[in-house]
């Protein structure tokens, strides 16, 4: 008897039906020569540190570093766990043959490997691997199974990835929770995690210590089209005006009138991280929320497997896109057939194929994300937005460039010159699959400055009056990380790209897999460490306090853990040993516990509790001002127990502290605040 396992009940009774098996047995389906069952995920994990050593049950600072000599796994205490084990246990027992059918990926195939070795599996392994649920795909991937051995450095990765997770995470968080917590909440430090929450916490810091610096810009007004001097910023208002009073009733001279010709290549295929940027960007949708989603249409058989970090799709696939194309033409939205249209001036010749789209040598274990070709049905609003992201941007690949014409006009007042620039579409090739949107649509738009004008036609020599200006502008601050941006840093270990080419360089780098980042930014809320302002991600106290109190670069450095990433992802390949990794994590760990123990200074943490977190919700209302009243010496708090509603003013500097009573008030670069700031006053009125 062959048995088949796959990673959730809904895909085993897919495959169950292709093969044949087609009795039910509750905890497994049979017929034609196989058994077909299933996880729920993860049976197996890890063994806890007591079930190591019983001296490691309790929370103890002389217990640390943890280091076990050899990792080992145990069943997860559920009832619908060990009753689903037992079975998959006593079918393997009596198995001639096992096909991991699991989610073809490494957590896949460690979710798999752990439930073979705990249930003694025997007989030999064979996997399946498929990149869709499509009837077709499934019956492929049976008939080219590989033995289980062709995926060991997949399994070792997914494997030292686990370890490596755990020896920092368990002795990391035990660590700092002793040394730091005040025993009022546990700190949780991950490989991953920290240095995600790093990012958002020193971005914040430069927004709060941003402070903004004039400047003035001189442009002009010249046949109803604003030029702007080429000088650029001036830092003081004297050198503006000057300028201003150079050119000031002078005539303004067209020097030059510059065209140049350009193309615009479709934008790549998706891969995870670029759909959850644009899902969030667009519907503002979590990246779990569009994790989850693409999962679904996956598993319905409609999109191709979701977890990957590549755009790119190998020459095989190429042969199918024809029929691919088919099926999105007879896909309906809403009872409409909004893709035929698109599809259709595509039929009827050969389609093209670029560099841009088809590559296996950047393709790793599965490519991008594109349609499978079965015609969508019984779709939520939602599911068909995350589809109609990924129809369209397969459209697209396969329509010409978008051939426009950019425009540079030169001035000239005096000494002073101007410039001004417009682009016009000549033919909008594959943005015609996006229409209006285009611009919306594509997430390498938003670096693009020149404005989609067309000019008026000038020529060289000629003169008229002009209308100048001298704007007082102030330098902005950093935007704060919204889920789009941040899953971007984290794609790039920390540096925010927007280039396709340069962030396809630093993905090896990233900060955790693509499955992943998902996950990691919902830890960071579970654990209060960040919360949601609109689409903006804010840290809580606790989490700039945790950031704060930890002086070990390691735990929180976006390189270092990019490397750790890369790291793994040679292991897969081949290229690094699995041991060294852990052994290298063992001595960080013992190097980190070391260093933190000898701290003597007295770091204390700000812990984020449902008050606080409640107080930092609340809007701020400008409006409340007009109802301010001067503070009162000596007066700490409101009758609410929270901070007085206070007009900002220069009139307050030098008064008693109104939370405090204590200190004085004094101006900083954003807000007034607490001279006794340092001792802990939390006073900050910002400017209005």
């Amino acid at each position: 008897m062959i048995v088949c396992i796959a990673e959730k009940p809904s895909v085993a009774r897919d495959i169950a039906r292709i093969i044949g098996a087609t009795a039910d047995h509750k905890t497994y389906m049979e017929g034609n020569g196989y058994q077909v069952t299933w996880t729920f995920g993860h049976l197996c994990c890890l063994k806890e540190p007591n079930d190591y050593t019983e001296n490691w049950r309790h929370w103890s600072l002389a217990a640390l570093p943890m280091l076990p000599p050899r990792f080992g796994i145990k069943l997860i205490e559920d009832r619908g766990i060990k009753e689903q084990f037992d079975t998959i246990e006593r079918l393997y027992s009596k198995a001639d043959e096992i096909i991991n059918c699991g989610d073809a990926g490494q957590e896949g195939e460690l979710i798999q490997r752990w439930v073979m070795q705990k249930a003694g599996a025997k007989c030999p392994v064979k996997r399946l691997w498929i990149s869709s649920m499509t009837d077709e795909a499934i019956r492929e991937g049976f008939r080219n199974l590989k033995d289980q051995s062709h995926y060991q450095p997949l399994y070792l990765a997914g494997l030292s990835r686990a370890i490596g997770d755990w020896i920092l995470g368990m002795n990391a968080t035990r660590l700092y929770t002793l040394k730091y917590g005040q025993g009022r909440q546990v700190l949780s430090i991950g490989r991953v995690q920290t240095p995600t929450l790093a990012l958002i916490v020193n971005r914040q810091k430069e927004i709060d210590n941003f402070k903004p610096e004039p400047y003035w810009v001189l442009a002009t007004l010249y046949r109803d089209v604003v030029f702007t001097a080429t000088q650029g910023k001036f830092s003081s208002k004297e050198e503006g005006e000057k300028a201003f009073s150079t050119i000031a009733g002078k005539p303004f001279v067209v020097t030059a009138v510059q065209k140049k010709k350009g193309t615009e290549a479709p934008p790549h295929l998706y891969d995870l991280t670029s759909l959850q940027v644009d899902c969030n960007s667009k519907f503002g949708y979590s990246a779990e929320m569009t994790l989850n989603i693409v999962q679904s249409l996956y598993e319905k058989k409609f999109t191709t497997y979701p977890r990957v970090d590549t755009q790119y799709l190998p020459d095989d696939v190429y042969p199918k896109c024809p029929q691919i194309l088919n099926g999105v033409y007879q896909s309906l939205i809403a009872g409409q057939s909004v893709y035929a249209p698109l599809v259709k001036p595509l039929g009827g010749k050969p389609l093209p194929k670029t560099k841009k789209v088809f590559d296996a040598s950047k393709v790793t274990d599965h490519h991008a994300i594109i349609p499978t070709g079965v015609p969508i049905r019984g779709l939520t609003d939602i599911e068909q937005n995350v589809f109609d992201l990924i129809a369209r941007r397969f459209i697209a690949v396969f329509y010409p460039d978008c051939r426009f014409s950019t425009t540079t006009v030169l001035g000239k007042v005096e000494d002073v010159t101007f410039k001004v620039s417009g682009k016009e579409i000549l033919d909008p090739g594959w943005r015609k699959v996006y229409g209006k949107e285009a611009k919306q649509q594509t997430d390498d738009e938003a670096r693009k400055t020149d404005e989609e004008r067309v000019l008026p036609q000038f020529t060289v020599g000629e003169s008229g009056p002009h209308e100048p200006t001298l704007t007082e502008k102030h330098t902005t601050p950093p935007k704060y990380y919204t889920e789009a941006t941040l899953l971007r840093a984290m794609e790039t270990a920390g540096k925010f790209v927007e280039d396709e080419e340069l962030r396809a360089a630093l993905k090896e780098n990233g900060i955790g897999r693509p499955s992943s980042r998902a996950g990691i930014i919902e830890t960071l809320f579970k654990r209060r460490y960040i919360r949601r302002e609109r689409k903006n991600l804010v840290a809580t106290p606790t989490g700039i306090g945790l950031i704060d109190i930890i002086r070990e670069e390691l735990l929180k450095s976006c390189e270092l853990t990019g490397i750790w990433e890369k790291k793994l992802r040679d292991i897969e390949h081949q290229r690094y040993d699995a041991a060294q990794f852990v052994a290298e994590l063992k001595q960080q760990i013992t190097d980190i516990v070391k260093d933190v123990l000898q701290d003597a200074s007295p770091r204390k943490l700000v812990i984020t509790d449902d008050a606080t977190e409640q107080v930092a919700k609340k809007p701020k209302s400008r409006k409340a001002a007009p109802k301010a009243t001067k503070p009162k010496p000596n007066s700490a708090k409101s009758s609410d127990g929270q901070q007085p509603a206070i007009a900002p003013s220069d009139d307050l500097i030098g008064k008693p502290c109104p939370l405090c009573g204590k200190g004085v008030v004094i101006k900083g670069r954003t807000a007034y605040g607490c001279s006794l700031w340092r001792e802990g006053c939390a006073f900050k009125l910002p400017f209005g």
